[in-house]
């Protein structure tokens, strides 16, 4: 049993490994992110029940944008459909959802629907869950740097598209690769990394408590001396 004073504030996730996932089972690559679908849903109904506040999803990069145009829409669609088939859940959890990105990239379709969701569920005050959708860090430092220079203020933090977004305590990445592929360049300085070799249609409630539990056996220390 973790003890609640070591779980960490906000758990974010590098989502990977539902093609290669798909691959070994002889299916389309959409087929895992379908599964990928249910992995999300058992982090959240662990974070709820452990009380996490803030849970966020790497779900779709800049430089995914690259991939075929089937598996892009396919992705979009899928994320479309989740949203919407999730929102009484959201509801009846008291879950805000957030979407953080590049989002006039995004169809309109799915900037409404955002738009749409991310209102109705604003005055959820249980859990904060975000998506990182069509965003990349590197995006993010310039659009603020951008707006820190037109605003002529001193602070970049402001300006991030995470403002008001807690940084990170814990980021877990699934499938074996260890780096962080130009996700929140700014907001994961102090953060704790855990890799993980599952594939992320495989990573559930065993694999999240396990590396919570690594997480709370870390000595953070933020660059001080203890």
């Amino acid at each position: 049993m973790i003890n609640p004073e070591g779980l960490p504030q906000h758990v974010t996730f590098i989502m990977d490994g539902n093609g290669r996932w798909a691959k070994q089972r002889g299916l389309e690559r959409l087929q895992g992110h379908l599964e990928g679908v249910e992995s999300v849903r058992s982090v959240m109904e662990t974070s709820v029940n452990l009380g996490i506040k803030y849970v966020s999803f790497y779900a779709f990069s800049e430089e995914n944008w690259n991939r075929s145009a089937a598996e892009v829409e396919g992705l979009m669609s899928l994320m479309l459909k989740a949203m919407k088939n999730e929102l009484n859940t959201f509801l009846d959890n008291g879950v805000r959802l957030r979407i953080i990105g590049n989002k006039q990239r995004l169809s309109k379709e799915l900037q409404d629907a955002i738009e749409e969701i991310e209102g109705l569920t604003a005055a959820g005050s249980g859990m904060t869950m975000i998506l990182f959708i069509s965003y990349s860090g590197k995006w993010d430092i310039q659009q603020a740097a951008k707006r820190m220079a037109e605003a002529g203020a001193g602070d970049i933090e402001p300006f991030l598209a995470t403002a008001g977004v807690p940084d990170p305590d814990l980021m877990i990445r699934t499938s074996g690769e260890q780096r962080i592929s130009n996700y929140m360049l700014w907001q994961l300085a102090y953060t704790e990394f855990v890799f993980t070799d599952t594939l992320w249609p495989d990573f559930r409630k065993q694999e999240y408590l396990a590396a919570l539990e690594e997480y709370a056996s870390r000595d953070r220390r933020f660059g001080k001396v203890k």
